[in-house]
């Protein structure tokens, strides 16, 4: 059953520094959307606490990002170069539309 889950101030922090970064780091329109969520995976072999990134650029290209850990430890540098920002395209046919 999902549920509401309530965040830390540091997490709250954490989230919107990183899609600050994403934002800079590829040079996106403040109006562009920025998702920035920390979710849980049990799956063997996962870690327990990863950081997916997802935003849009023109013509809705939906960028992905996936990093395997918390939000609250991920620094500038573990996002990918901005010359990367075209191979994080989500392809539509995909078939993920939950993220």
């Amino acid at each position: 059953m999902l549920g509401s889950v309530r965040k830390s101030p540091d997490q709250l922090r954490a989230l919107d520094r990183v899609a600050a970064w994403t934002r800079a780091r590829f040079m996106l329109a403040q109006d562009a959307p920025v998702l920035v969520s920390e979710v849980s995976c049990s799956l063997p072999g996962c870690p327990p606490l990863e950081t997916v990134i997802a935003f849009w650029t023109e013509g809705e290209k939906r960028h992905h990002i996936k990093l395997f850990k918390p939000v609250t430890e991920i620094v500038d540098n573990d996002l990918p170069p901005s010359w990367m920002k075209n191979a994080l395209v989500v392809p539509e046919d995909f078939g993920a539309e939950c993220c």
